[in-house]
């Protein structure tokens, strides 16, 4: 396989974390997540989303948590924008990015944007327009790349077309979202690959969830089919909100473990990895919660070792 020798790791919990948390989360927690991991590094931040209150009620404070958050020199803040209207709402909450949203599966988009695939694509192609007359960057994400619950597979042709569509209209920065964690490596390798082929203009990143315990392969084939950066959640917090009761918790990779993953495989992410731990502890005290990653239960080397010179005589398995 081949790997880049660096990647952008984004930041996805205050926004697509904090969207289906059980329970409110109240604005000076959020200011005060977020603060934290501009603190650690973080290049950049998803802080909140511009859906209507009544559509995402836990993001109904979007503008004063953009007001009030410390903006550290050289992380870009970026908010999701699901139509035309919530880009506008997030030009003037002055956020640095902009993320639109389509999605590859017309059944999951009816649930979760109650739209049909035209005019979801019409509208992410219309919040780019807005985002690029306000002079902002702008990214749109593909849900349900992959796989999706009432669909299955989604034929990689669908998904290769809509980042023609995209591509043709000016964007040039797309993420491709297993939205779910139920894809698999090799297909993960394969589109990915086939996209950079068909389209080498434009720039692609990974955003990861773990149903299926495959995200770890997920990430090391979207590295080796040109992902440019890769998008995980502090504590694995999260997940998409209209999906089957029965399917658990589809929480978005941990950002502690992705930080960590990578620097083992000496891949530069300009982070440093026992920094974002910290923070994922301080972060699930605040929410109270028990982070989902392995780092926070001492799965990571340094513990390991730790462990072995503590109790040379025992064995942990």
């Amino acid at each position: 396989m081949s790997f880049p020798s660096s990647v952008e790791v984004v930041e996805v919990g205050p926004r697509d974390g904090l969207q289906s948390f059980p329970s409110w989360v109240d604005t000076d927690t959020k200011v005060r997540i977020i603060d934290r991991l501009s603190a650690a590094g973080l290049p950049v931040i998803e802080v909140t989303g511009f859906a209507h209150p009544r559509v995402i009620p836990n993001l109904k404070d979007a503008e004063e948590v953009c007001a009030r958050i410390h903006r550290r020199p050289g992380t870009i803040y970026r908010g999701l924008a699901p139509n035309a209207r919530g880009a506008q709402r997030a030009v003037d909450a002055k956020v640095d990015e902009i993320v639109g949203l389509t999605i590859g599966s017309a059944s999951y988009l009816k649930k979760n944007q109650n739209m049909d695939p035209e005019r979801a694509n019409a509208q992410a192609i219309e919040a780019f327009r807005i985002a690029d007359a306000a002079g902002l960057r702008y990214v749109l994400a593909l849900g349900m790349s992959f796989w999706c619950p009432y669909e299955g597979v989604i034929p990689e042709e669908r998904i290769t077309s809509m980042v023609g569509e995209f591509r043709n209209a000016g964007i040039r920065r797309l993420y491709l979202a297993g939205s779910v964690g139920m894809e698999d490596p090799r297909h993960v390798n394969r589109l990915f690959g086939r996209l950079r082929d068909r389209y080498p203009d434009v720039e692609l990143g990974f955003h990861i969830h773990n149903l299926s315990g495959m995200a770890t392969a997920n990430i090391a084939a979207a590295l080796d089919g040109g992902a440019a950066w890769l998008e995980g959640a502090i504590c694995g917090i999260g997940g998409g909100i209209a999906m089957p009761q029965t399917l658990g918790a589809v929480g978005n990779f941990p950002t502690e473990d992705l930080v960590r993953m990578l620097g083992l495989m000496d891949i530069d992410t300009g982070l440093d990895a026992d920094e974002v731990l910290a923070a994922a502890r301080e972060v699930g005290q605040w929410l109270n919660i028990e982070p989902r990653s392995h780092a926070t239960h001492g799965a990571t080397r340094e513990a390991v070792t730790q462990w072995g010179r503590d109790h040379p005589h025992e064995y942990p398995g």
